[in-house]
């Protein structure tokens, strides 16, 4: 189920750097860890959903590599953004 626009505005309102940016590493990732959260919901109801699975897959994936990127670039907001989003590592 995709983020209602409520809910994105409040996530860019949250962990954006500036008031114009909508598009910095720490907006993504916290967009989508919050789609992720709500997959992992959806997987625990409907365990044999396999495209489900497949997008959430996909998803983490995505976020690894803009953590990466966030971690090589910016090593303190690395640190700042996993701690508030509580994302293991």
């Amino acid at each position: 189920m995709p983020l209602t626009t409520e809910r994105k505005s409040e996530i860019i309102k949250d962990y954006r750097r500036d008031e114009s940016d909508t598009g910095s590493p720490e907006v993504q990732i916290a967009m989508l860890t919050t789609r992720i959260n709500e997959l992992t919901g959806h997987m625990g109801t409907h365990p044999k959903d396999h495209a489900s699975r497949r997008g959430l897959l996909m998803l983490v994936s995505r976020r690894r590599r803009q953590l990466d990127y966030l971690r090589r670039h910016n090593p303190q907001g690395y640190v700042n953004l996993i701690a508030r989003l509580q994302i293991r590592k």
